[in-house]
């Protein structure tokens, strides 16, 4: 498989070479390239062609929501994942709107940046999950109903809380999804904080409301 080649954009040297070092620790992760505000960015964008833009939101010349706006419209094929420090849901909402493909906290562990990564790098929207709760609300709010709640969950949180309600274990999961047993332990964290269901028997009442198992299942 290619790798999934990264460039990161953030005004503080120390952050990027924290990143950098653990970005470059992940398998099937390469860094090509880091910029220190939004107009670099743009500029090796043009260079290297990344997948993914690890973009900062408060970056000095070139601020993370105009220069991830400008990657949306002049360069469809990258995919952008804000990192900030903000974990409104203002800021959320506005990295959403400018073209954001994931909402990282700079608090996140390793384990989470993997899966960051890797749910944009599939063409899904990720979001930290001390953000994702305010934001589904909101949308459940919105639209009403817990049908609407799924929809922000990414499509492999839906497949685990699937397999979850179909009485599987972590280890059946983890050998079905071919992924390791604490990559399944941390989506169904993230999928349980992000739904305000913690425990298996709610989340399996959930999954009969939808339709993602039968009652009888």
């Amino acid at each position: 498989m290619k790798p999934i080649r990264l460039l990161l954009a953030d005004d503080h040297a120390l952050v990027r070479s924290g990143i950098r070092a653990l970005a470059e620790g992940l398998h099937g992760v390469e860094v090509v390239g880091e910029a220190v505000n939004g107009q670099e960015a743009l500029a090796l964008i043009d260079v290297h062609h990344p997948d993914i833009v690890l973009m900062d939101i408060s970056m000095a010349a070139l601020n993370g929501l105009e220069a991830t706006a400008r990657v949306a419209r002049e360069h469809p094929q990258t995919r952008v994942l804000i990192l900030s420090a903000h974990a409104t849901e203002e800021y959320v909402g506005q990295a959403l709107r400018s073209g954001a493909a994931g909402y990282l906290l700079k608090d996140a562990t390793p384990a989470e940046l993997d899966l960051a990564i890797r749910a944009v790098a599939r063409g899904e929207t990720y979001l930290s999950p001390a953000v994702s709760k305010p934001i589904v609300s909101g949308y459940v709010r919105r639209v009403g109903g817990e049908a609407g709640a799924l929809e922000l969950l990414t499509s492999r949180q839906r497949e685990i809380l699937q397999l979850i309600a179909e009485g599987k274990g972590t280890k059946a999961i983890a050998r079905i999804l071919a992924i390791s047993t604490k990559t399944v332990e941390t989506h169904r964290a993230q999928l349980m904080d992000r739904l305000d269901i913690h425990d298996v028997a709610g989340l399996v009442r959930l999954a009969i409301r939808v339709g993602l198992i039968a009652a009888d299942s």
